[in-house]
């Protein structure tokens, strides 16, 4: 691409993302070599003059939009200069043209098409009625369609017909006009929704939206794919334009071209092929455009809200390097058990079945008894599915009558565990493992590091998103896979306990090169450095300066590989060491010494100040974890089910999703609450995530309970403010029984997450029984240690 082209693209994202072009220029430079946004973003801070990750991102996107843009102007430049037709007038609109809808606007007229009717009329010698009509008003069209009759055309009535039709192509194709209607209708058009007679009953869940109308500017983003869902299931018609108020101004537009505005019998057929050109053309195109926008707009929202979900479960605390068992709650089929070390390697697993048919609680007590003996363990990870509660409750029951020290019971999200259980790579990680215990190791390692186990999963499995299969895929797919490499990358990964799938996603590597530093580390042992990263097969020196600040080696014979300070600025580290006077690995940690050196000190010509400071921070906290400290929900006791609800009850949960409207929240009944955006604060709240994010522990009041639609209400406000009911717009409340597609939160398919696998329906099990002498269940348990 010519370089005026390029530095234009440049001006237009650095305008777009508040920085220079120099900079956008230097980033754009990097990442078509191959650079990925990571490691531009930590690593190249002198080149790109501090662009974060977000900036970057956007600036990756737009680079790809504007080339394929400038791409485009070029094809019709040439195209239209082929045609003999390129006026300078029109060169410049074209060069002026900052969207591809307006560009294609400006090329409709010279665009090769299919045969038109107005191609016909003008076959049939009608162009000249067209303008003779046009410049003569005072004499009656009629009039001037009797001297075009013929064989082709035999009479005054088609005649006309054919004049109107070359008119109508010509407004249809009137690039100004197309632009002043697109942006009249942006402000003033209405999106109406109808229900499709006979349909009602099959489409109750849209009910909202049987008769419903508002302006298309200020559309939601869930409301429109709910509408588009309705309208794809057969059951909603959707409509977009202007309304009867708003009408006559875009009649009136389009007569304006004509210049039709006279009492002559010109003028007033003229004005009828004004309308008839807006009824039959103009309109339906105007409403595909606009409902394609709405689409794309609703689409990116909802792609936006599922990515920051994602990253907020990605970034979750981790509970750390501690023994934990994984319970996955089941009634008939058994509550499936592991245990896994503090490195996530598989200890036990078994199978018990406290619910019913077998109602064998003393046997499954002392199972688990058994384990926690056995292997020392420290957590209880319980999946939050079906006959979650009762198991937490068996748990519970268990570790009150436990003597000394007892692990800690945690509920924690199994989105996408079974769907993990039955892949390929759950295969191949434990071939000898039942496939419904793989769930078990999987929500026992996602309370140990949600992180690492999570990258196992697609994103789009995990589910936290809203209407995400109403969105297009590949674009859903792209984002999310940012998100993951970007969260991946911020945490950093331990080059010597990471999983494949895991180093997958760090920077500059992918799934061969994943693959290849595991088979080398299991033939060879352990990495003692960075550098040994050379001897993988396939990784060389591009890919390594890509991906060794992101890796890990603790306890090694280099103490900077434990950081992210990147290999090419360790001479920089050094002679910040040797400053000091210190040993390295005695400064490393020490932020009072640290902050009395002066970063200007060690600029030199390859690393500038930011790096310096980044390389200062580092050492002061080496390795740091930009996760949160490790905290829990508390379910209240004795409320397990939605009937259990009352208005006004205070609870503690979890928050699941966090959608344009609001935040879902885990209270522990199987079914996710919906705190409306305005019952988040005491305060006026525009975007939900200002106040909560995935993953955060609330405390709410229950505000209305409605058990048969499995709607429950909730507030964060305080007593005083908080007592009204929850503000809920039209279709909000129909999202909140799944905000990703319209599901309950219910069993496998909770709180947004998306069913996991096809295990048949669950009867609804009965309370546990109490063990009455806990006694003889840990004798038993204490004698399969000894």
């Amino acid at each position: 691409m010519a370089p005026q082209t390029e530095a234009r693209i440049a001006r237009a994202i650095a305008a777009e993302i508040g920085a220079r072009p120099e900079q956008v220029t230097a980033a754009a430079g990097l990442l078509d070599e191959g650079a990925t946004v990571p490691f531009v973003a930590r690593y190249r801070k002198e080149a790109t003059g501090g662009l974060d990750d977000t900036q970057l991102r956007t600036l990756a996107d737009r680079l790809v939009y504007l080339r394929e843009l400038e791409a485009r102007r070029a094809t019709i430049l040439g195209s239209i200069g082929e045609q003999g037709k390129l006026t300078p007038e029109l060169e410049s609109a074209i060069a002026a043209a900052d969207t591809k809808a307006t560009l294609e606007d400006l090329y409709l007229p010279y665009k090769p098409k299919r045969r038109t009717k107005a191609m016909i009329a003008r076959e049939r010698g009608l162009g000249p009625l067209a303008e003779a009509i046009l410049a003569d008003r005072a004499t009656p069209p009629e009039t001037h369609a009797a001297g075009y009759l013929g064989d082709e055309v035999p009479d005054v009535k088609e005649a006309l017909a054919g004049a109107r039709d070359i008119l109508t192509e010509q407004l249809s194709e009137d690039a100004a006009l197309l632009g002043r209607l697109r942006e009249f209708l942006h402000r003033e058009a209405m999106l109406t929704a109808r229900v499709v007679k006979g349909q009602e009953e099959k489409g109750a869940k849209f009910s909202d939206y049987f008769e419903h109308g508002e302006k298309w500017a200020g559309v939601p983003s869930h409301r429109a794919l709910a509408m588009m869902r309705g309208a794809n299931e057969g059951v909603l018609t959707l409509d977009i334009g202007p309304d009867e108020t708003a009408l006559p101004q875009v009649e009136a537009a389009v007569t304006a071209v004509l210049d039709a505005a006279g009492d002559g019998p010109g003028d007033r057929w003229l004005r009828d092929v004004a309308r008839w050109a807006w009824r039959v053309k103009l309109g339906l195109s105007m409403m595909l455009d606009l409902m394609g926008d709405l689409r794309e707009r609703a689409q990116e929202e909802a792609i936006r809200v599922f990515a920051r979900n994602l990253k907020d479960l990605l970034l979750a605390a981790p509970a750390g390097a501690r023994t934990t068992i994984g319970l996955d709650p089941g009634i008939r089929t058994g509550v499936k058990v592991a245990v896994v070390d503090a490195t996530g390697k598989v200890l036990a697993t078994e199978t018990v079945y406290p619910f019913q048919p077998k109602n064998d609680v003393r046997g499954a007590q002392a199972a688990l008894a058994a384990l926690i003996v056995r292997h020392k363990v420290e957590l209880i990870a319980i999946g939050n599915g079906t006959a979650s509660r009762e198991t937490e409750r068996l748990v519970a029951d268990l570790l009150g009558q436990m003597p000394g020290t007892k692990p800690t019971k945690v509920i924690v999200s199994e989105a996408g565990a079974s769907v993990y259980s039955a892949s390929e790579l759950a295969a191949k990680e434990f071939p000898g493992l039942d496939v419904s215990l793989r769930g078990a190791v999987s929500i026992a390692r996602r309370l140990q590091d949600p992180l690492a186990e999570l990258v196992k999963i697609e994103p789009k499995a995990i589910g936290v998103g809203q209407y995400q299969h109403d969105v297009d895929q590949h674009r859903l797919g792209r984002s999310l896979e940012a998100v993951v490499e970007d969260a991946v990358n911020a945490v950093g990964v331990d080059l010597n306990t990471a999983s494949a799938p895991l180093l997958a996603h760090v920077s500059g590597l992918g799934p061969s090169l994943a693959d290849a530093i595991v088979a080398h580390r299991n033939e060879k042992g352990a990495f003692v450095s960075r550098k040994e990263l050379l001897a993988v097969s396939r990784l060389g020196p591009r890919a390594f300066e890509q991906c060794a600040g992101f890796l890990r080696i603790r306890d090694g014979a280099e103490p900077l590989d434990a950081s992210s300070v990147h290999p090419e600025a360790y001479d920089v580290a050094r002679r910040i060491v040797s400053a000091c006077g210190r040993d390295l690995r005695s400064l490393m940690g020490d932020e009072a010494r640290l902050r009395s050196v002066d970063p200007e000190d060690f600029v030199d010509g390859r690393f500038g100040l930011p790096t310096v400071r980044d390389i200062l921070a580092e050492l002061a906290k080496p390795g740091r974890d930009p996760r949160p400290a490790f905290v829990t929900a508390t379910f209240q006791e004795g409320v397990e089910e939605i009937s259990d609800l009352k208005p006004g009850m205070m609870l503690e949960g979890t928050v699941t999703n966090v959608a344009a409207f609001g935040a879902f929240v885990d209270i522990g009944v199987h079914q996710d609450g919906l705190v409306h955006v305005s019952q988040l604060a005491d305060r006026f709240v525009k975007d939900p995530h200002e106040v909560v994010k995935a993953g955060d522990v609330v405390k709410v009041r229950v505000v209305e309970v409605d058990a048969a639609r499995k709607r429950i209400g909730l507030t964060m406000r305080k007593e005083a403010s908080g007592g009204a009911r929850p503000q809920q717009g039209r279709g909000e409340q129909a999202a909140s029984a799944k905000s990703a597609g319209g599901k309950s939160s219910g069993g496998k398919s909770g709180g947004g997450k998306p069913a996991q696998g096809k295990r048949g329906p669950e009867p609804k099990s009965e309370p546990a029984a109490t063990t009455g002498s806990f006694g003889a269940a840990l004798l038993d348990a204490m004698k399969g240690t000894r």
